[in-house]
């Protein structure tokens, strides 16, 4: 029994010394919670360490939100199906919870660690970090590499003829579309290199670890087939239809490839589903190019608008009870399921704009705390286009009416049944505001903050 013992801590200790003397490459994941076709992954595969896969909940991003956040689990799911797949190969993903920098200053006390690799993340928050990160790393004489995964083409690839970038979506998308043909995007095959993870011990951690409670929001499911992109063009309007791809959350946790979804939908002669994904390069690279927008007015003239800012009526519009039917089924539909259709989205952001003249910036953070798909460049490249001070050419005097929305996009009252029950009942309330009233008001107070810039 003693010999056996004695073998077990020699074998221990000789496994810990050749620990010692290999360097490793840890593999951050972020915003790519899968294996295959991850770019940054098969960078760190086949660059010749072990690699250690690490995902850090980040305690910066973590505190902000709710205690009941339904995006929490689904990353810990994403992470679940990974850890299951690696555990195959008696491998595993560690799942840490802190400030990057303390979560990396633990590691490569641990571990030799030669250099971290990651995914690109272009957001204000996420490009300080990793250059604190970064420095922070060279410091320590360990490389930091990033790559471009969760685009097509990022930062300056898709830019005018003089290098500046693009502020209107239809010549950037045909300059996309142009590049596009003649660069499609790579297949990164990191299944090849399995063999190439760390059997390492790492820790694993719950919901309750974190600090949260279990959701009662449902995960969310997305499809994409030829079918879908074909007809996508003449149903992605009519909300009671429900024929959109709710791929927005695969997209912005890159628990699905971009490139795999690109691919598709140029496979198809329909161009309208990749105009839409076109569309969120569009808004990344604004927010890449412009960060204060994510604060800010694209237009900055239009700052000088006097928003009323009613709380009762803020609150009105987040409870899904503005007295407009096709508002209030929008919001709460969201408030339900974590999702809303792309056609209502407009129209209630339009209307807590201009119906109400409340500041696009609450109702964008009241979207950032209930989107299951929220991604903020497109969010606020969204809120920015309704409230009509963002990168869209037409002038704001383009005002949703809500009644005539209403006629064209659920004419049956489908949508509108199925979320607002009680409409037709007394109980329901009385519009919060009379439209002719509410247009002419915004118009008003619109002009008058662009006069006042110009004086």
């Amino acid at each position: 029994m003693d010999d056996r013992k004695n073998f077990t801590t020699r074998w221990w200790n000789w496994k810990l010394e050749i620990l010692k003397m290999e360097k490793f490459t840890l593999f951050w994941f972020r915003r790519d919670l899968r294996l295959e076709d991850n770019h940054g992954l098969f960078k760190a595969l086949s660059g010749g360490n072990k690699v250690i896969p690490i995902f850090i909940f980040d305690t910066e991003i973590l505190d902000k939100l709710p205690q009941s956040d339904a995006r929490v689990e689904y990353i810990l799911i994403a992470l679940g199906a990974i850890d299951r797949a690696m555990k195959r190969n008696r491998c595993s993903i560690g799942m840490y919870h802190g400030s990057p920098k303390a979560i990396f200053t633990k590691l490569i006390q641990t571990w030799p660690i030669e250099k971290v690799v990651c995914n690109s993340d272009y957001e204000p928050y996420a490009r300080k970090r990793d250059q604190e990160i970064q420095v922070f790393l060279e410091a320590q004489h360990i490389g930091f590499e990033a790559y471009k995964d969760q685009v097509i083409f990022e930062k300056e690839e898709v830019v005018k003829e003089d290098g500046s970038p693009y502020r209107v979506y239809t010549p950037y998308s045909r300059k996309w579309l142009s590049q596009f043909s003649s660069q499609k995007p790579a297949y990164f095959p990191s299944a090849d290199y399995v063999m190439q993870f760390a059997q390492v011990d790492q820790p694993s951690i719950t919901l309750e670890d974190l600090g949260f409670t279990p959701s009662v929001l449902a995960q969310p499911h997305h499809i994409v087939n030829q079918e879908l992109i074909s007809a996508y063009e003449e149903t992605r309007n009519f909300p009671a239809l429900d024929q959109t791809s709710r791929i927005g959350t695969a997209l912005r946790f890159g628990t699905v490839s971009t490139r795999k979804i690109v691919k598709q939908a140029a496979a198809n002669d329909n161009p309208t589903f990749l105009k839409e994904l076109i569309w969120r390069e569009f808004f990344m690279q604004i927010l890449w190019h412009y960060p204060h927008t994510s604060t800010q007015s694209f237009k900055p003239q239009y700052d000088r608008i006097e928003w009323r800012n009613n709380p009762e009526e803020f609150e009105k519009w987040c409870q899904g009870k503005t007295g407009y039917p096709l508002v209030d089924a929008g919001m709460r539909q969201l408030n339900e399921t974590g999702f809303m259709h792309n056609r209502v989205r407009m129209l209630v952001g339009s209307f807590l704009c201009k119906h109400l003249l409340i500041d696009w910036r609450l109702g964008e953070a009241y979207f950032a705390e209930k989107l299951f798909d929220y991604e903020m460049s497109s969010n606020i490249g969204n809120w920015q286009w309704v409230a009509g001070c963002g990168v869209d050419a037409a002038p704001y005097f383009r005002i949703f009416n809500p009644t005539e929305q209403l006629k064209k996009f659920d004419k049956q009252h489908d949508y509108v049944n199925k979320w607002v029950p009680d409409y037709q009942e007394l109980t329901y309330p009385q519009p919060i505001v009379d439209h002719p009233f509410a247009r002419a008001r915004c118009l008003t107070t619109y002009k008058a903050a662009l006069d006042a810039q110009k004086n």
